[in-house]
């Protein structure tokens, strides 16, 4: 009973991981008039703050010395946190620029980029499903290029840099709200100078926008972090083929703001390429679907065996019956 309580708990927490990351194209715009780096430097530096409250109550600061003993794990989080930040600025420059339906294809085919990477860079052998998958991805890139008239770069650089971003994170292997804190470590001068510089020039709206604006550029960092927990929670707690299907809700969430909220156009040839990419996707979840089944089944099948062949070599003492007792 505990399991599924738990097991509940985990997929509200996914959902609402993926779906504030659903929805927070309805935020990047309430920041105007500030501009897409000033509202990025912002985003790091109160995702420092934030992250750092949220370590201080929990007392995690341990994985701090042991990552400064550390230079490899260093740089990849340098490394990471340099990726991230052209995600991030790129993501709301393309959402205040009305490219909310370009920038959710972007999180549409990251798996598909993913695997692609993992065969390139890690060599690792793909299923003939994951073949077929990034075979039709790659004709829908085909197909939106046509349409657009130029390449979709805009998805194809938010695809690209998360999927850099997610191999440097399973390398360097720790926790998401640490990495998070120091990713933003490394961002926090940076972004801090930038800020600077922009209030002694005259052109910062932190201020000049009123307390009420101050407050949203402010809140970044909880609508960087607040998600970040969500997913951690729910990592612990639903099996990874659970998570890998929640993960598409925020596409789909973005996907649909752009056009019903935002009312960018879809012509034929968008949905077309659009349509694509989503069949590689459905033959992506059958074939991990499939696959986790007969892992599954595969384990219970071996651990069945296992048993049996220890029930075979160490058989257990029956108690012998006594004639006349009750039975």
């Amino acid at each position: 009973m505990k399991r599924q309580s738990e097991q509940r708990a985990g997929f509200l927490f996914g959902i609402g991981a993926y779906g504030m990351w659903g929805l927070v194209p309805l935020f990047w715009p309430l920041l105007k008039p500030s501009g897409a780096i000033e509202i990025l430097a912002h985003r790091m530096a109160w995702s420092l703050v934030v992250v750092g409250l949220a370590l201080l109550v929990l007392r995690r600061w341990s994985w701090v010395a042991e990552l400064v003993r550390e230079p490899r794990k260093l740089a990849l989080i340098s490394l990471a946190a340099t990726v991230i930040t052209v995600n991030w600025g790129l993501y709301i420059w393309a959402v205040n620029a009305g490219q909310v339906v370009e920038a959710s294809l972007g999180y549409f085919i990251n798996p598909l980029v993913t695997i692609a990477m993992g065969v390139l860079l890690l060599k690792e052998r793909l299923r003939p499903a994951q073949w077929a998958a990034v075979g039709i991805g790659l004709a829908a890139v085909v197909v939106l290029t046509i349409g657009y008239g130029r390449p979709p770069w805009i998805s194809l650089v938010l695809a690209f840099s998360f999927a850099v971003y997610g191999l440097i994170k399973k390398k360097v292997n720790i926790g998401g709200l640490e990495s998070l804190a120091a990713e933003t470590a490394v961002q926090f001068l940076p972004a801090l100078a930038y800020l600077l510089w922009l209030g002694s020039s005259g052109a910062a709206t932190f201020t000049a926008g009123g307390a009420g604006h101050g407050a949203l550029l402010a809140a970044t960092g909880i609508v960087t972090a607040a998600p970040l927990v969500c997913f951690g929670a729910a990592a612990i707690r639903v099996p990874l083929s659970t998570l890998g299907l929640l993960q598409y809700l925020a596409p789909v969430f973005q996907f649909l703001l752009g056009i019903v909220y935002f009312h960018e156009a879809m012509p034929p040839e968008r949905w077309a390429g659009f349509s694509l990419v989503w069949a590689a996707l459905a033959v992506l979840t059958w074939d991990a679907l499939r696959t986790s089944r007969r892992a599954r089944l595969e384990l219970a099948a071996a651990t069945a065996a296992a048993v049996e062949q220890a029930d075979l070599a160490h058989p257990t003492a029956r108690p012998s019956t006594v004639p006349g007792s009750a039975s």
